[in-house]
C-alpha cells in the first residue's frame, strides 16, 4: 500500500481540486490510502501565487514536504507551478513540476505507475495555460469528507485587475458543460449530501464559452429543475455578474430541491472611484451600493459577504475612507480584508503611490473592526428566528455540540446525537454565546 497526502494552499478552488485528486486515487483501487505528512511515498504541493507571501509560502510548503517525507516522490502543482515552473524544478528533491494546464492528468499518471515523473525537472510540464480552451474536469469529486462539497464548474478569468496574476496562472475562462454539472450534483446527492458549493475563479462568467444562451443563471434554473439536491451556494460571484434574476433564485420556497442558498459574497475591493478605475474594477461605488440594496429589497435575511483590498497604490486617505463609509452604511453581513501586496508580473507592480506597510496595517485593521460589527449585528437579528441547519459531521471542539451552518452562512450550535450527522435540522435561535455564536434549540420531531 502506497501512501499519499496532499497539501493546499491558497483558495477553494485549488482546496477542491486537491480533494478530486485524492478521491480519484482512493476510488481507483491501486493501492493509494490517505497518509499523513511524515508518513507519505508519494506529497503532492498544490500551491498558490496570489501574492508575493503566497509565493514565499508555498517554496516553504515544498521544501519541507522534502524534509518530513524522505525517500518520497514529490510533485508540485497550482498556480505558482504555473508561474514559476523553472524556480520550483529547481528545488532538490522535486520529482515533478505539473502546471495549472495539465493538473487534470496528475491522478492518471501517478496510478499509470509514474512514468511520466521520471521527466528531468529541469524541463516542467507548464505549457501555456491560456492556450487552453476546454475545461479539463478531474477525475475525481472533491467531496474530501465535508458536508458541504465543492463542485468547480469554471476555472480562468479574461479580466485582468492590475494587482492580479491569476489570469496568467490560470488562462482563459472556460465552463464544465451543463449536463456535467448536473451529473456531479447528482452523485454528490446520491451519496447524501445535502449541499454543494459551485465554485471557479470568476463564477459569474460560467457558460460564456459553451454557448450564447448558457450563463450562470441558466446552469442554476437546471439544478433547481433537476431537484437532486437539497441546496446550492455560490463561493462568489463579481458585482457586475449579480443579475436580478440570480437574487430571486435565493427568494424560493426554503424547502424545494436544488433550491440557491441566500448568501453572496462579493468583491468589492474598494468603495473609491478613481481606484476602481486604477484596478480596472468593471464598476462604480453607486453600481455595487445599488447590488447589494437589490439583494436585500428581494430577500431581507440574505447574508452578504465582501472582499476589500486595502492600500492599493494611490489609495489616499480620503480614497481610504470612501471605501470605509461604503460598508459602513451598506447591509452587509461581513468582510474578507486583504492588505495589497506589489505582485511581480502585475500591471500594479510598478504602479506609483506605493502605501508604507505601517499605513495598511492600520486600515486593515480599521476595516477587520468594521467587520466584526458587522458580522455581530447579523447574528443578533437572527435571535427568536427558527432556521433550517445543516449538521457538520464534527463536534464543536469547545463544548461538544453539534454545530451547523444555515442557508444564509450562520453558524449556530445546539445539542443532539450524532445520528444527526449531515442532516437538515429545524433550529430556534435563543442566544448568542460568550464568543459570539448563535446557540439555539433543535426541534426533536417528537
Amino acid at each position: 500500500m502506497k501512501r499519499f497526502c496532499v497539501k493546499t494552499l491558497g483558495c477553494k478552488v485549488n482546496q477542491c481540486e486537491s480533494e478530486a485528486i485524492c478521491n480519484a486515487l482512493v476510488e481507483a483501487g491501486a493501492g493509494f490510502a490517505y497518509g499523513t505528512d511524515g508518513q507519505a511515498d508519494l506529497v503532492i504541493v498544490n500551491t498558490c501565487t496570489v501574492t508575493r507571501k503566497a509565493a514565499m509560502q508555498s517554496r516553504q510548503a515544498v521544501r519541507q514536504a522534502i524534509r518530513n517525507n524522505p525517500g518520497a516522490r514529490i510533485v508540485v502543482t497550482g498556480c505558482h507551478a504555473q508561474i514559476a515552473p523553472a524556480e520550483l524544478a529547481a528545488i532538490d528533491g522535486v520529482d515533478r513540476v505539473v502546471g495549472n494546464g495539465d493538473k487534470h492528468q496528475i491522478p492518471r499518471q501517478i496510478l499509470a505507475g509514474l512514468p511520466a515523473m521520471d521527466a528531468s525537472p529541469e524541463t516542467p510540464a507548464c505549457g501555456d495555460v491560456r492556450a487552453i480552451a476546454q475545461f479539463d474536469a478531474l477525475p475525481g469529486i472533491a467531496h474530501g469528507g465535508r458536508t458541504r462539497p465543492f463542485l468547480k464548474v469554471q476555472d480562468g478569468c479574461d479580466a485582468f485587475c492590475t494587482y492580479c496574476i491569476v489570469p496568467h496562472a490560470r488562462g482563459r475562462s472556460r465552463s464544465l458543460p451543463v449536463d456535467q454539472v448536473l451529473d456531479q450534483i447528482g452523485r454528490l446527492g446520491r451519496l447524501g449530501y445535502r449541499e454543494v458549493v459551485l465554485t471557479g475563479i470568476h463564477i459569474g462568467c460560467y457558460g460564456k464559452d459553451l454557448s450564447s444562451t448558457t450563463g450562470l443563471y441558466d446552469l442554476l434554473c437546471r439544478i433547481r429543475e433537476a431537484g437532486t439536491i437539497n441546496r446550492v451556494r455560490l463561493s462568489s460571484i463579481e458585482p457586475a455578474e449579480l443579475s436580478d434574476e440570480i437574487i430571486g433564485l435565493a427568494d424560493a420556497d426554503p424547502n424545494q430541491p436544488g433550491r440557491l442558498c441566500p448568501h453572496f459574497h462579493v468583491p468589492l475591493q474598494s468603495g473609491d472611484d478613481g481606484i476602481l478605475k486604477r484596478m480596472h474594477r468593471p464598476y462604480t461605488r453607486d453600481f455595487f451600493r445599488g447590488r447589494v440594496h437589490a439583494i436585500i429589497h428581494r430577500v431581507p435575511h440574505a447574508a452578504i459577504g465582501v472582499d476589500t483590498l486595502i492600500g492599493f497604490p494611490g489609495e489616499t486617505d480620503a480614497a481610504f475612507e470612501n471605501t470605509h463609509q461604503l460598508i459602513s452604511s451598506l447591509p452587509v453581513t461581513y468582510l474578507h480584508v486583504f492588505p495589497f501586496s506589489a505582485r511581480e508580473g502585475t500591471p500594479a507592480f510598478s504602479f506609483s503611490g506605493q502605501i508604507p506597510a505601517p499605513v495598511i496595517k492600520n486600515r486593515c485593521r480599521r476595516m477587520r473592526r468594521l467587520g466584526e460589527e458587522k458580522r455581530r449585528g447579523f447574528y443578533h437579528r437572527r435571535i427568536g428566528e427558527t432556521v433550517t441547519v445543516l449538521v457538520e459531521e464534527t463536534r464543536d471542539k469547545g463544548d461538544g455540540r453539534l454545530k451547523g451552518l444555515t442557508d444564509n452562512y450562520v453558524p449556530v450550535r445546539f445539542d443532539g446525537p450524532d445520528e444527526w450527522y449531515n442532516t437538515l435540522r429545524t433550529v430556534s435561535v435563543n442566544r448568542i454565546s460568550g464568543d459570539g455564536l448563535p446557540e439555539g434549540t433543535a426541534d426533536t420531531g417528537e
